[in-house]
């Protein structure tokens, strides 16, 4: 039931303003599926509902150790050819790893069910501490969760960052989570009076982007030594100060080639860079085309370069 809740937050209906998506729940067998805590859930679509739909995310289930039906298999296996993007998410994975689509890829699965998944399927090089991997047109996701991590980042990726923030805020979840699945392992953070004065000095350095934020400012703002402040950074969020201002300020950059015209020059400035050739190259790390390719496909005023994901 998570993750249909999952799926249809985040590709279901939102208010007007915002795109819509068809979005529809398929299985070889139509009709009334018990889920898990007992309820009933209807699912009136086949299989060959998939034949035209552009994004397909296999859900994860209790079954997942027995292979899917050769009518599943065949109808994820047609998708991809077709050029449909196909996903799956925590032992959703299982379902497409049976396809032989992720052989030679990468891919991430719930990190309780990565060495099984590494055990029956050698030819995938399965990642358990990834919260999500893009492998182009085959995608996978961790457990429970972080399938709102993979599908927003199919939003942000398709759709731009305001669409995938905008949902977010919705739902009242990050845009994006840095750090992987490793900081969910039974290994919890003790309260501390560094988690207050650490949120503090997370949301001075959203106000403050422009400024070169060395890590030495945040952590004497925090009243830490810079060790102590690295240490207790990645204990709490799950990845690097470094990292985690990277990420704040590309996802900054591309709201605002998204929204304005500003030159890429002054949008370098108010995310902290010192340049626009250095803003290209984060971006095209990152995004994997440069900021004036990113504002052709996303700009409020421009055509986007590849048609949306079934918006009606």
């Amino acid at each position: 039931m998570l993750a249909v809740g999952i799926v249809s937050e985040v590709f279901g209906p939102h208010e007007p303003a915002l795109p819509g998506f068809d979005l529809a729940l398929c299985t070889d067998r139509p009709g009334t599926v018990t889920a898990d805590g007992g309820v009933p859930l209807a699912i009136p679509h086949g299989l060959d509902r998939l034949a035209t739909a552009d994004l397909l995310i296999a859900l994860p289930g209790t079954g997942f150790r027995t292979p899917p039906t050769p009518a599943v298999l065949e109808a994820l296996r047609s998708a991809h050819d077709r050029g449909a993007l196909v996903a799956a998410h925590c032992v959703g994975t299982f379902t497409l790893a049976a396809t032989g689509l992720l052989d030679g890829h990468r891919a991430t699965t719930h990190w309780r069910f990565a060495p099984l998944l590494a055990d029956r399927h050698p030819h995938i090089t399965v990642e358990a501490d990834a919260l999500y991997i893009d492998e182009d047109r085959i995608l996978t996701g961790a457990g429970a969760a972080a399938g709102f991590d993979l599908c927003l980042h199919l939003l942000r990726r398709e759709h731009g960052a305001t669409l995938a923030n905008t949902i977010a805020r919705d739902m009242v979840l990050p845009a994006h989570r840095d750090g992987g699945q490793a900081q969910y392992l039974p290994a919890p953070v003790p309260e501390h009076p560094h988690n207050n004065r650490l949120t503090e000095v997370l949301t001075w350095a959203h106000e403050h982007l422009h400024e070169p934020l060395p890590i030495t400012e945040l952590a004497h703002r925090a009243l830490m030594s810079k060790r102590s402040f690295a240490r207790h950074f990645t204990a709490t969020t799950g990845t690097t100060p470094h990292a985690w201002l990277s990420n704040l300020r590309l996802t900054r950059a591309e709201e605002l080639l998204e929204t304005t015209n500003l030159p890429i020059e002054e949008i370098a400035h108010q995310v902290g860079y010192s340049s626009a050739a250095v803003l290209r190259e984060q971006f095209v790390r990152r995004r994997g085309v440069p900021p004036r390719a990113y504002r052709r496909a996303f700009g409020t005023s421009a055509t986007p370069g590849r048609p949306p994901l079934t918006e009606r």
